[in-house]
């Protein structure tokens, strides 16, 4: 490990395989999320999946922080992201990535939900950030007005 700088923060996860298809994935505060199989044959998040949804909750955070900040809720809020994987060599690492942002709202003005995506895409998102190194991320949006 490098000497601590006061300019970076280490992020942990302890993970334990449970003697058979499973590992279990523990935040320092008690929070875990199943890679592979449990116990009883029942599928947990595959690890490339878990990178989706790293940047799926942290663009998802930035934007309902963003609208709420212009006064803008989302009566409801749904993140899907796609990841174009090289299946012909090793490693088998994304190439692109597709999120789609659907969101619900009388209230929630276009110009704003466009604003708040770009933010996330360009200054806030530390997953994007990351992932963006490994190819394009592409965003579209749709608004659904009740």
């Amino acid at each position: 490990m490098s000497e601590e700088n006061p300019t970076n923060l280490w992020k942990e996860i302890n993970t334990v395989w449970d003697g058979q298809d499973g590992y279990s994935a523990q935040n320092p505060a008690g929070s875990a999320v199943l890679m592979g199989k449990d116990k009883d044959g029942q599928a947990g998040v595959g690890p490339m999946e878990l990178l989706l949804a790293g940047l799926a909750g942290c663009t998802g955070m930035d934007i309902v922080s963003i609208l709420e900040k212009k006064r803008q809720k989302p009566e409801k809020f749904e993140v899907k992201v796609r990841g174009n994987q090289k299946i012909d060599t090793y490693p088998k690492v994304f190439t692109e990535f597709q999120v789609e942002y659907t969101l619900w709202g009388d209230n929630l003005k276009e110009r704003d939900v466009e604003q708040a995506i770009q933010l996330s895409d360009e200054k806030y998102c530390s997953v994007g950030g990351t992932l963006s190194k490994a190819g394009p991320i592409h965003s579209t949006y749709r608004i659904i007005r009740e």
